[in-house]
């Protein structure tokens, strides 16, 4: 269902209609946050987190624009209990003493057309690397219950083990129980809140 933009709210830029500045927060009710592993060199295992907050200040420059966002880690779930519990255990994710996934922006580059490239920060288990999201904007409308919003979906692939996580297994037939390649898949929708 297409929802016809506020003028007040949205603006043109590069044959985008995209929102005025101002400050939006992820909404929980319209947000993944997931990831995809492989398993035993053969198939993919995928998970999401289930917890997970984020502030985009889209700035009067969008490329100026920045994020920042907090992921629960015991919030991770692959729906498959006693896996979940093994990633969150100190093997992987130590939840307990790591509570949090962190995100920093650092900068916004636009590739072509709704496409951007967003450069930033990731901490896992108190290790920070920069990584580059791939990002497409969804477009800008406003909710029935007023609310001005846009959406997005973002994707990128890590190196688990440059984050210390590295268990792992070895096969007897060769490679490993669990790939150190994670790819991150984000779709949501931002709410304004200022």
């Amino acid at each position: 269902m297409t929802v016809n933009a506020n003028p007040e709210v949205t603006r043109e830029w590069n044959g985008l209609t995209i929102p005025t500045p101002g400050t939006y927060a992820l909404d929980a009710a319209h947000k993944r946050v997931g990831f995809v592993a492989r398993h035993m060199m053969v198939s993919k295992v995928r998970g999401e987190f289930t917890e997970a907050t984020a502030t985009i200040t889209v700035a009067e420059d969008p490329l100026a624009s920045s994020v920042t966002a907090t992921i629960q880690a015991a919030s991770i779930t692959t729906a498959q209990d006693d896996r979940d519990a093994h990633l969150r255990s100190p093997e992987f994710l130590d939840a307990e003493n790591h509570p949090t996934l962190e995100f920093r922006s650092t900068g916004v580059k636009s590739q072509s057309g709704n496409e951007f490239v967003l450069s930033g920060e990731l901490t896992i288990r108190g290790v920070t690397r920069p990584v580059d999201l791939e990002v497409e904007f969804e477009g800008v409308g406003r909710s029935p219950f007023g609310q001005d919003i846009f959406g997005f979906t973002a994707s990128t692939e890590i190196d688990r083990e440059d984050f210390g996580l590295t268990w792992n297994v070895a096969l007897e037939t060769g490679g490993v129980l669990v790939g150190k390649k994670i790819k991150i898949e984000i779709e949501g929708e931002g709410i304004r809140q200022a």
